[in-house]
């Protein structure tokens, strides 16, 4: 009888069809977990479609935005990232942070809280904000990848009293997280973001009715003296591999006494002059310092633009966000502080540097910050 069985080259290439099926299927599952959260359809589709900045089926920029800057690619990218990495990407010691009782501040004072990276929350006027909370300890769907810093995680959901208004700028995972905001859920009265992220929240179990979604260059009349107007930004969106089926945006936040920016993620680009001169001057801009590259130079600043962007808003003084938190980037942890600083110093203009959990007194311009990221440093 003759010899039935496959041949070798056969068998090999089988077993790894087999296999590359059942890793895509798993990628598959995975993409299609509940926090990935899903894409806009029905209605809101066609709401997105007839927006003025969604273009050739996808959300564009107002300037031509390449991901990566003109001869990058991701191979050369992913190689950086993972094999030149500077030394002290992590601070070498633990965040110093202040843990302030956020359930039982005095209502007439006006107070901001930083909690590292984009999150902060607000007490202004009488009402509470709190914009892009990332508090699960991970900006990034894999677990034990992206972590905070030792130090930097000192809130939790359950410190935070009810929530009259909660922003978010876009639909990344240091932005939007999945965790965080299922567990706020309970505390939060209305939620401001961008175009097709409610999409998101909708899947998460948040009712239609506390969602505003919001184009660029429009308003909301938030009652009682409060209004806020999306403005443009400079970046990009997405949770998984489709990119900008959602908005990505900053917001001017007017009350009774206060006009901040907050400014979300967002490249160097003329918008700033733009919204400077028809919303300005700002009390205070919050602007994106960090997590920048030259390879990636059109989507997010450099610490020297972000303090150009700031005097472009016409602001009177400049809190640096977007750092202190995680290790998104190539430049050591403290690198856009030092450089943000540098600038400022070098213009004469005002920085706002709380530790993680400092209140910032927003009406008392006279306000003294340490350089705390200073003691971090290894002799």
């Amino acid at each position: 009888s003759g010899d039935s069985s496959l041949p070798q080259s056969t068998l090999t290439m089988t077993i790894a069809l087999l296999v590359f099926m059942g890793l895509a299927h798993i990628l598959i599952l995975f993409l299609n977990t509940t926090k990935f959260g899903k894409s806009p359809s029905g209605d809101e589709k066609l709401r997105i479609q007839q927006s003025l900045n969604y273009k050739k089926k996808e959300f564009e920029n107002q300037s031509y935005t390449p991901m990566m800057a003109e001869g990058v690619n991701y191979f050369t990218i992913t190689w950086d990232f993972f094999f030149n990495k500077p030394k002290y990407s992590n601070p070498p010691k633990k965040i110093p942070s202040i843990k302030t009782d956020l359930k039982n501040l005095d209502p007439s004072v006006d107070v901001l809280i930083w909690f590292g990276h984009s999150s902060y929350f607000m007490q202004i006027d009488g009402k509470t904000f709190l914009v892009d909370p990332v508090l699960s300890g991970l900006a990034s769907p894999v677990p034990y990848t992206t972590t905070s810093f030792s130090g930097s995680d000192v809130y939790s959901p359950d410190n935070f009293p009810d929530i009259d208004f909660l922003f978010i700028t876009h639909d990344h995972w240091d932005h939007l997280d999945f965790p965080t905001v299922i567990k706020l859920q309970p505390k939060v009265k209305r939620i401001i973001t961008s175009l097709g992220v409610g999409s998101h929240l909708r899947h998460w179990g948040f009712s239609s009715e506390v969602i505003t979604e919001m184009d660029w260059n429009t308003a909301t009349d938030l009652q009682n003296g409060f209004t806020v107007h999306t403005t443009p930004a400079r970046h990009f969106s997405g949770r998984g591999f489709t990119r900008n089926q959602s908005l990505w945006s900053s917001f001017v936040l007017k009350t009774p006494t206060q006009k901040i920016y907050i400014g979300g993620d967002s490249g160097y680009d003329s918008h700033f002059k733009t919204i400077g001169d028809e919303h300005g001057p700002f009390d205070l801009a919050l602007l994106e310092c960090g997590q920048y590259n030259t390879n990636w130079r059109y989507i997010h600043m450099m610490p020297e633009e972000t303090v150009q962007a700031s005097i472009d808003l016409k602001s009177k003084r400049l809190m640096p966000v977007h750092w202190g938190k995680f290790a998104l980037s190539m430049h050591d942890w403290d690198e856009p502080i030092l450089r943000a600083s540098a600038e400022a110093l070098r213009l004469n203009y005002p920085l706002v540097t709380p530790r993680i959990g400092e209140p910032v007194q927003l009406k008392n311009e006279s306000q003294v910050f340490t350089n705390w990221w200073e003691t971090l440093k290894v002799k």
